[in-house]
């Protein structure tokens, strides 16, 4: 029997998972990680609200979830201040960046980006047969400057940037990237990953402005409010382009146990606001390891501390691998200049206290 041949996009791409899981690594090794603080989790967990609607939900699951995220959207629209009509659901941030480069990105379309970036919103450029250009990070953040000079130069459809940042934790003020937005070149849409939005300093997020038919702002349920595995996430943006995402999105694709758990998590002010101080605080606990061995840590408006490790990519690889080998699960970002890096997870105190005990073991070994 012969294979039916492949999409011409899709022949010659590699099969690949942008990020590896720690899943994955614990089959691989036969044993748990001790602290799982790698992959920007939030251990705090969901609100017990949410746990709760989700638990209450679950004998529902029998039912079809509601396609158009009507109660969510609603609550979503009151909290940000604009219309139902400016809000799309899906399934987390990484889904709804398969769908805003589905509707704008045809093969050869350019993408600018970062070097470095999120690695996910390239995959899904590759998967559409998009043409991705990047620049150099400057200073360990993304650069407006420089990506507006790269869109403009390379006549680019879409320019992402994410603020706060992801892998390195750097941020712009919010001024600053509403002078990137007056600045992009016609034809040319901002996808806002705002991921990290509520772990940011005031000021951080410019107001949201859904007159804007060029901004596409990314928001999640992954990140503050511990509901990663869930899979829901939100894009706020100008009503006739959120409207076209009803052309092409899975209308099923948010499953009705999430729905119920983002809904309740929304409205958990106090939660939220507790999660917000366990991070900071052991965000801070992090960087006063890493600074005790050495090492710099950078700062940090995420649920992460990256950390500078001082030498080159292959020496930070040597420490993650041996802060694996002793069951601490960590990431580093994936290119030069930044890969003399590793990156952790704000974790509870007893994670906290695995990292601190094995980060100089893992150092010395790495020698």
């Amino acid at each position: 029997m012969s294979l039916p041949p492949y999409a011409t996009i899709v022949q010659d791409l590699p099969s690949t998972v942008p990020f590896v899981g720690p899943e994955a690594q614990e089959r691989k090794r036969g044993r748990l990680f001790r602290a799982r603080i790698g992959a920007n989790e939030s251990v705090f967990g969901p609100s017990p609200h949410a746990i709760e609607a989700m638990r209450q939900e679950a004998a529902e699951a029998w039912k079809y979830c509601d396609p158009e995220n009507h109660d969510l959207k609603h609550a979503l629209a009151v909290k940000h201040g604009v219309k139902p009509e400016n809000i799309v659901v899906g399934e987390g941030i990484d889904g709804l960046f398969g769908y805003v480069v589905r509707l704008f990105v045809d093969p050869g379309v350019t993408v600018a980006t970062s070097l470095g970036a999120y690695p996910t919103f390239n995959f899904h450029v590759a998967g559409y047969g998009g043409r991705l250009v990047t620049t150099p990070y400057v200073n360990d953040r993304e650069d407006p400057d420089s990506l507006l000079a790269l869109a403009t130069r390379e006549q680019a459809r879409l320019v992402f940037l994410a603020n706060p940042d992801n892998p390195m934790g750097s941020w712009w003020d919010g001024a600053t990237v509403q002078a990137m937005i007056k600045r992009l070149p016609a034809d040319c849409l901002l996808c806002l990953d705002e991921a990290y939005c509520e772990f940011a300093p005031d000021g951080t997020t410019p107001l949201i402005d859904v007159s804007n038919p060029q901004v596409i702002r990314f928001r999640t349920f992954s990140k503050a409010y511990g509901m990663a595995g869930a899979r829901i996430g939100y894009a706020i943006g100008e009503e006739s382009v959120i409207k076209s995402f009803d052309k092409i999105r899975n209308h099923f694709g948010v499953n009705r146990v999430a729905q119920a758990g983002a809904l309740a998590a929304l409205a958990d002010d106090a939660h939220l606001k507790w999660v917000l101080e366990q991070v900071a605080a052991s965000r801070d606990r992090i960087a006063a390891i890493a600074r005790a061995s050495g090492l710099t840590s950078l700062p940090s408006a995420t649920n992460f501390v990256t950390m500078d490790c001082g030498r080159d990519g292959a020496h930070a690889r040597r420490i993650l691998a041996e802060l694996i080998n002793r069951d601490v699960f960590v990431r580093m970002p994936g290119v030069p200049p930044l890969d003399r890096c590793i990156r952790v997870s704000a974790g509870t105190k007893a994670d906290v206290e695995v990292f601190e005990e094995m980060l100089p073991e893992a150092l010395k070994a790495a020698q």
